[in-house]
């Protein structure tokens, strides 16, 4: 069905033909109730069995099932298995060789990946059922592992390490990790985050050194460097992401504005203005799976700043009533948007919310400020997974 647009408050609404979606209700629903979805920002009940030193990193698997949290006290890496909102610890599987700080799942739920402090420096996984088998090891990086992401595809795993080349990216086949040679040139400095576009043509790492950010492009298994996006981070990049629709590609870093924000149109990535800044050093930063939020874990109070898009600009919003108790270091968002995690200092380390959830309404001002809007298909409380008809997105 074709899609009819509108002006709202802060950008458009597409009016985009009605379709059905399973939402977590916010609260007590009824059939046929006017509702929107939105940014929830309520703090789940922390799992059972938490992390046993500062969080660093955190990753969902691709089902929404699993949960990860690289941690600095040992085993270095604690795994969740989600029923509903609860969060239960796994066994832990052999553990990686020193404090963890990046994780990743694969695209195909079968691997995860642990970037850490000692030699091997990268830890990976094979997952059967909740069993987590370490891997033999495969080339190592050359230092510290400070962040980890696998492709889209399933192909390619990178790794963000401390000493030169600062940047280690493998081939998968199955089992076997295969060490790619170095891209060309090099990032200019330790190599603390790194991310892949939704298509694994495009690889970002944030680093030490200016300019900061270091961006490739994949032509089969060569990655070679583009030109420096205009507008460079105005410090030492640690987190990176890209948007699931291939348009935004953000940049957590040390100075102020702590966040920086570029545009994609093919080889090209264009600064866009600052949002409103976060309170201090930006060190992990997540979009959401529809683009429409932005997460910033960071050093100084709140620790989690989250952000709404409406087209190009990112507007902040309240901060969630209960926060992490200390520096957010890692962040993600679930698959289906439904959950947001943040690996923080201090207990309980990792704090999982609500991210996005139903609510009735009939007013335009909270459709302005919703991902999507339509109206409730059954009926539901709090808490349950309903079907709602969505009009407006």
């Amino acid at each position: 069905m074709g899609e009819a647009i509108i002006t709202r408050r802060g950008g458009i609404l597409k009016i985009a033909g009605q379709t059905e979606e399973i939402v977590r209700f916010g609260e007590a629903i009824n059939k046929y109730d006017p509702v929107c979805v939105k940014f929830d920002g309520t703090k789940l009940t922390d799992p059972e069995t938490l992390p046993t030193g500062d969080g660093r990193g955190v990753a969902f698997d691709p089902t929404g099932t699993y949960l990860a949290v690289a941690h600095y006290d040992s085993p270095y890496i604690t795994i969740y298995k989600r029923s509903g909102d609860t969060f239960t610890k796994l066994p832990d599987p052999l553990t990686p060789t020193g404090h963890g700080y990046g994780v990743a799942f694969d695209p195909t739920e079968t691997y995860l990946a642990v970037a850490h402090w000692s030699n091997p420096y990268i830890t990976i996984y094979k997952r059967s059922g909740d069993t987590f088998t370490k891997l033999p090891d495969p080339l190592t990086p050359t230092g510290h592992g400070y962040g980890v992401a696998f492709d889209p595809t399933g192909t390619y795993l990178a790794v963000a390490h401390s000493s030169n080349p600062y940047i280690t990216i493998y081939k998968q086949n199955e089992d076997t990790f295969t060490k790619l040679p170095n891209p060309s040139p090099l990032p200019a400095g330790a190599g603390y985050g790194v991310a892949f576009d939704k298509t694994g043509t495009y690889m970002a790492v944030a680093h030490a050194n200016d300019p900061y950010i270091t961006i490739y492009k994949r032509s089969e298994d060569t990655f070679t460097k583009l030109p420096a996006p205009s507008g460079l981070p105005a410090g030492t990049g640690y987190g990176v992401a890209f948007d699931k629709t291939g348009a935004y590609l953000a940049v957590a870093h040390s100075s102020n504005p702590y966040i920086t924000i570029y545009k994609q149109s093919g080889d090209t990535f264009t600064k866009l203005p600052n949002p409103s800044a976060p309170a201090d050093a930006g060190r992990g930063v997540a979009f959401d799976p529809t683009g429409t939020y932005l997460a910033v874990a960071h050093y100084g109070y709140p620790y989690i700043t989250i952000y709404k898009r409406s087209e190009d600009t990112f507007t902040k919003l309240s901060n969630p009533a209960t926060l992490p108790t200390d520096i957010g270091f890692g962040v993600t968002f679930d698959p289906t948007g439904t959950y947001l995690a943040v690996a923080h200092w201090n207990s309980p380390c990792i704090t999982i919310y609500s991210a996005t959830a139903c609510f009735k309404t009939n007013l335009m001002s909270d459709v302005s400020m919703a991902a999507k809007a339509g109206y409730a298909k059954e009926s539901g409380v709090a808490g349950e997974h309903k079907k709602i008809v969505v009009i407006f997105r």
